[in-house]
């Protein structure tokens, strides 16, 4: 069986700041929203796997916090740029046959609407919109990440910030 855990960065300054779009950082609310939801994470967890980033600062900084809650080194998330600039679904399933297959489980951080788009598109039923630190699960009954394939995973589960901020 693999596993893909999407998580959506947590709110970040806005654009208006002057930062472009790919070094805009977390709010303090972002910083405080994501250790809450990597605390509830690691709770309902148990095998996050591989962390992949995007490069974007707000979506690496998010990872970092889950990482810490979870007792991963920083060094040990691995940055993508597949997940910042080739963001749909065909572009995605490339990317996966890119990760060792001995890998059964990994946590994306990353933006949306790609990971919404392409959270729904795996999943048999579908997905609801991921807001901001949102993280969804979706489960796929396979052996290699290749045959992962739309409307073939089936969600686990799916937690929201507004539930437990």
């Amino acid at each position: 069986m693999k596993k893909l855990i999407f998580i959506r960065h947590a709110r970040a300054e806005g654009q208006e700041s002057g930062i472009s779009d790919f070094e805009r950082s977390l709010t303090l609310k972002g910083k405080m929203t994501s250790h809450k939801m990597a605390r509830r994470f690691r709770e309902k967890e148990n095998d996050p796997g591989l962390f992949i980033s995007s490069p974007a600062f707000r979506a690496l900084e998010t990872a970092l916090i889950f990482a810490g809650e979870a007792e991963i080194r920083p060094e040990d998330i691995k940055i993508d740029s597949n997940l910042y600039f080739k963001t749909d679904l065909k572009h995605f399933l490339e990317f996966l046959k890119t990760i060792p297959e001995e890998t059964d489980s990994i946590t994306l951080f990353g933006h949306n609407p790609s990971f919404t788009e392409i959270a729904d598109r795996l999943s048999r039923n579908g997905c609801e919109f991921l807001t901001k630190t949102s993280i969804v699960c979706i489960s796929f009954p396979v052996k290699s990440w290749a045959e992962v394939k739309a409307a073939s995973g089936r969600q686990e589960y799916f937690l929201k910030p507004a539930k437990i901020v």
